[in-house]
Formats: structure tokens, C-alpha cells, sequence
């Protein structure tokens, strides 16, 4: 069974993403947004944080993945808790998909994921977000070229 690498390839046109800019990096910031957002019924996929920034105060940008439907919804929560935590401002993009390999033999194989991203980068496919895991790796991309990464990911794995 782990012999095979790759069982799945998949494109999930539904989703959005939401990035908060210079959002300040200290304690219960992260929890308050996404409690925030859990209680008004936002189901929320992939997160991303990066790298604290900025002196004396630092802040970090923070990122995350929604069904679409829900954004408008998101954007509701996330626009109410501005003043409260004090990001810089909110962007959202609709025209996203979170292309995804699964495979429990990913657990036993190297070079999964340069690969997938190798396959991309030659189809002039760039990657917004990177999720991993033991048996998937999911990327968030331009929607536009979806279906053509998408292809060119099963063509590498599972053709």
C-alpha cells in the first residue's frame, strides 16, 4: 500500500482567502480572531503566520482559507475586531483554489513535495499558501490556472 505515493489529486474551487495585515504578535490575538470567527459559524481551513516583524511593537501578517460562501460573513467578524486588536487592514481574494496530493505513502517517500512544487513552477503556477501534513500537501493558487495545475500535478504523480 505505501508503495503508492500519490492516491489523489484534487481542486477546491471554493475557497477564499483572508489575509490580516500587521496584525500585532503577542498572546491571545490568534485565538481571539478565530474564536471570533468559530462562533459566527466560519469554518476555517488553512492558516498561515508569518514571521513576527517591525520594531517595538512587532506584528505579523496572518492568513487563512474559508468556503466562500462565508466570506462575506468573515469579513463582518474580521471588519468588527479591527478596532479591537488593531491589524493595519484586510484583504480578500475570492479567485483562489487549494490544489491537494494525498497519499499515505508520502509518510515513506522524500521529495513529494518538491516535486509537486517543481510541476508547478514549470506550468508558471504560483503558490499563496503551503499546508502539510503526513499523508497530503495542499497548496493555495490562481484560481485561473487551477484546472492547468491541477493536470499537470496528476500527469506527474499518477500517469
Amino acid at each position: 500500500m505505501e508503495d503508492v505515493v500519490i492516491r489523489g489529486v484534487s481542486l477546491d474551487k471554493n475557497q477564499a482567502k483572508i489575509t490580516l495585515v500587521a496584525v500585532p504578535d503577542k498572546p491571545g490575538v490568534a485565538a481571539r480572531i478565530f474564536k471570533a470567527l468559530g462562533d459566527a459559524t466560519v469554518n476555517v481551513d488553512m492558516i498561515v503566520q508569518n514571521i513576527s516583524h517591525g520594531a517595538g511593537t512587532p506584528a505579523t501578517d496572518l492568513s487563512f482559507t474559508a468556503d466562500k460562501p462565508d466570506l462575506l460573513k468573515a469579513r463582518k467578524v474580521i471588519d468588527g475586531l479591527q478596532a479591537e486588536i488593531g491589524f493595519k487592514e484586510v484583504l480578500a481574494d475570492e479567485k483562489i483554489g487549494k490544489l491537494s496530493i494525498v497519499g499515505v505513502g508520502m509518510k515513506s517517500h522524500t521529495g513529494v513535495a518538491g516535486k509537486m512544487f517543481e510541476v508547478l513552477a514549470k506550468e508558471g503556477v504560483n503558490i499563496g499558501m503551503i499546508s502539510t501534513s503526513e499523508i497530503k500537501i495542499s497548496v493555495i493558487i490562481d484560481l485561473a490556472k487551477g484546472e492547468q495545475a491541477m493536470k499537470a500535478v496528476h500527469a506527474a504523480f499518477l500517469e
